[in-house]
């Protein structure tokens, strides 16, 4: 009786586990900083990951359309990212006009 009752206490642990936030996190190990510029052109947002939390060093996590995983790029990949974004912009406004 012990035993079912050490197997179901384990099992409720792993769903607890896999279905939270408590599982391991998934951390950049390394990052890029040379990027082609069309790969910089697809990508759908960036979030940052801090060296101060659980993960070892600082980078951008770029989610890129038709892409399963994300980029790890270096942290100053992000102003090029936002001057690419700018020149879309006034393109457009450009068009518009």
């Amino acid at each position: 009786m012990e035993l079912k009752v050490a197997f179901v206490v384990v099992c409720l642990f792993a769903l607890a586990i896999t279905f939270t936030e408590a599982g391991i996190p998934k951390c950049c190990i390394t990052t890029k900083r040379d990027i082609p510029v069309r790969v910089l052109q697809k990508v759908q947002r960036w979030t940052m990951q801090q060296s101060s939390g659980a993960c070892d060093i600082s980078a951008l996590l770029l989610y890129v359309r038709d892409m399963r995983k994300p980029i790890c790029a270096h942290p100053k990949v992000k102003r090029i990212l936002i001057s690419l974004r700018s020149r879309v912009k006034r393109n457009k406004q450009k068009a518009v006009y």
